[in-house]
């Protein structure tokens, strides 16, 4: 097998992020091309058409002037940020747009790296190649089953990986420097060499992840098999994340967290105020003191959030004091 045995997320050499905050730039900016899915996953909110309906949630993909104001709002950032992750609620390569996003991405100057996280199903050739040459770093690819039938299952379509198998094929000829990570969930361990077979050859790294709670307040079905990445599932009260991400939806609402599939946890729009003025305004600044006094449970979305419990590669808990200090005025 060519690809590595690696989780999505490096959990290697990660900057101490209690000396760091607050930041005056964020590490990492979350950006959904589509908010809308071509699967309907069982695991996944956004595969449950009514319950996304009920929520109010804008359904389609963001728009190129609403991303063209978002990487002119990095520009009155102090530094450019670490990462751009162009994905969120939806699947990626519903918006045609998205080379052209990535290209303008890599024009601004304000972007260290970009990658996207995506279910592979629409990965064709004529789709992917030109994410290729606009320079994405890295494809995440979602498996969701090792036949017709499990994807049929989970995924509620009667897709054939093996269609992904020959579009991955021919990634891994044409990638350039990118980098293709495959992962899938709670596969079953007799299942997990066949895994190997059909994917190893044809990315850069690969992983075989726990099933976790990780979306807040979405019933979780199947068995949680313990953290993410094979860690210990402990508690922490204060969330990383809200200090060096920060999340912009398809139709530009600014929400401070990834995860926040039902709004709840909007703090501004893009369209008519600057990411920088959301960044450091007081909502999101509540939302951290907050954390930090031990009170997110009285934020339903944050008290019933599984990437707390299951998902953490960070645990800023023993510095609340010190973070507080610097944040009170």
């Amino acid at each position: 097998m060519k690809a590595t045995l690696k989780p999505r997320i490096n959990l290697e050499n990660r900057p101490k992020l209690e000396e760091l905050i607050p930041l005056a730039t964020p590490f990492v900016v979350f950006v959904d091309p589509s908010s809308a899915c071509n699967f309907k996953c069982i695991f996944c909110p956004t595969g449950h058409r009514e319950l996304i309906e009920a929520t109010g949630r804008y359904q389609g993909v963001m728009k190129v002037d609403v991303f063209r104001k978002v990487l002119d709002d990095l520009m009155e950032f102090p530094e450019p940020i670490k990462v751009l992750r162009l994905y969120k609620d939806g699947e990626p390569f519903l918006n045609k747009n998205l080379a052209l996003m990535v290209s303008m991405a890599k024009k601004s100057g304000r972007v260290g790296f970009i990658d996207t996280t995506t279910n592979g199903a629409l990965m064709t050739p004529d789709r992917v190649g030109p994410v290729l040459e606009a320079g994405i770093d890295r494809i995440n690819v979602s498996v969701e089953g090792l036949d017709i039938t499990t994807y049929k299952h989970v995924a509620g379509v009667g897709y054939d990986p093996q269609c992904l198998v020959e579009n991955l094929k021919w990634i891994s000829e044409n990638k350039g420097d990118c980098e293709i990570m495959v992962k899938i969930v709670g596969l079953p361990a007799a299942q997990h060499q066949q895994f190997y077979d059909m994917f190893g050859d044809f990315c850069d790294r690969i992983a075989i992840e726990n099933i976790v709670p990780c979306w807040p307040e979405f019933e979780q079905s199947s068995p949680i098999l313990g953290g993410l990445y094979g860690q210990e599932p402990s508690r922490v009260e204060v969330c990383p994340y809200i200090f060096y991400a920060i999340s912009v939806n398809a139709d530009g609402q600014v929400s401070a967290c990834f995860q926040d599939w039902k709004r709840e946890l909007v703090l501004g729009d893009v369209r008519t105020q600057t990411l920088q003025s959301i960044w450091d305004g007081e909502a999101l600044r509540n939302l951290r003191l907050l954390h930090l006094e031990a009170r997110r449970c009285e934020k339903p979305l944050c008290s019933n959030c599984g990437q707390l419990t299951h998902c953490m590669a960070d645990n800023l808990d023993p510095y609340r004091e010190e973070i507080m200090a610097r944040l009170r005025p």
